[in-house]
């Protein structure tokens, strides 16, 4: 028995929100189209999972198709406003995301068994499931469009300074390899240098 506390881990996507569409349910000729949206309590339970400030807006729309005798294909397009932190000064920096996602969910694939997998070549192939939770594409497919590093409009990176007490300091200008050279270049061009 351990004496350690058991930490907490984070929610799976599929208690955030969930949309399943039992595939054996779906007409086997046709598209089945969708359109899903997030309401405002869903939408902060997905931000704090994401470890962001806020989503103002998210959906999924588009349509699952059959393919074949046993697989299928969604298509769709993922349509959020997310607010993150300014990567600079932490001000909130709103962005309008627009991705399109695609999944095929293969009845013959296989999920590896092996300890080290490497990644096949197209990614939007899955096993198929009984299931699908088009709210958990939408979860995933919205975590992997956040930027990564957000910024605020007019945000800069101010310019370091390293030196020693007493020393003149050190810029980032200073630090460039070739920093020196158009100098050293323009003396040695005049006749200026030293021998």
């Amino acid at each position: 028995m351990s004496t350690h506390p058991t930490e907490e881990l984070p929610p799976a996507p599929e208690e955030l929100w969930s949309a399943p569409m039992r595939l054996a349910e779906l007409p086997a000729r046709k598209p089945t189209r969708f359109d899903i949206k997030a309401d405002a309590p869903t939408r902060a339970a997905i931000a704090e999972w994401a470890g962001i400030v806020g989503i103002e807006n998210l959906g999924l729309k588009g349509e699952l198709s059959p393919r074949g005798r046993s697989d299928w294909d969604l298509r769709a397009t993922l349509t959020a406003r997310v607010v993150q932190e300014c990567v600079i000064t932490l001000a909130p920096v709103s962005t309008d995301l627009r991705e399109e996602v695609t999944r095929r969910y293969l009845a013959d694939m296989e999920m590896p068994k092996a300890e080290e997998v490497e990644m096949p070549e197209d990614d939007s192939a899955e096993p198929l499931p009984a299931v699908v939770d088009l709210a958990v594409v939408a979860i995933e497919a919205l975590e992997l469009a956040l930027p990564l590093y957000p910024r605020a409009e007019g945000a800069e990176i101010e310019s370091a300074q390293v030196t020693e007490p007493g020393a003149e300091p050190m810029t980032d200008d200073d630090l460039k390899p070739f920093a020196n050279l158009r100098d050293l270049l323009a003396k040695r061009d005049s006749g200026d240098t030293q021998e």
